[in-house]
């Protein structure tokens, strides 16, 4: 059977934090697929760096795997896009990141 490589979900250190220190889990017993549930929201290899900041907006995450195909090539994070754009979009990412719905 041939195994399939596929981004199955992202884990972020506020993941562990809210989702087992806050509820009291042991952390030695939750697995990081018990954690990263959910939508996989991913952005391309040629996508500029409009789209990066529009799905960031739109998903409210700091952080987006890059995908060519169905490969994992990297991560981009607001940091990364913040050093290569001007001031004014990335506050304004930020500050739409940092909304509750």
């Amino acid at each position: 059977m041939q195994q399939t490589h596929r981004l199955k979900g992202m884990l972020t250190d506020r993941d562990i934090v809210v989702k087992v220190l806050a509820e009291g889990r042991d952390p030695a017993n939750v697995t990081a697929g018990e954690l990263a549930q959910g939508e996989v929201v991913t952005i391309g290899a040629d996508d500029d760096a409009a789209e990066i900041l529009r799905t960031m907006g739109q998903y409210k995450v700091r952080r987006l795997p890059v995908i060519d195909g169905q490969e994992l090539v990297g991560i981009v994070a607001v940091a990364d896009v913040a050093r290569s754009l001007p001031e004014r979009p990335v506050g304004d990412l930020i500050e739409a990141i940092s909304e509750r719905g």
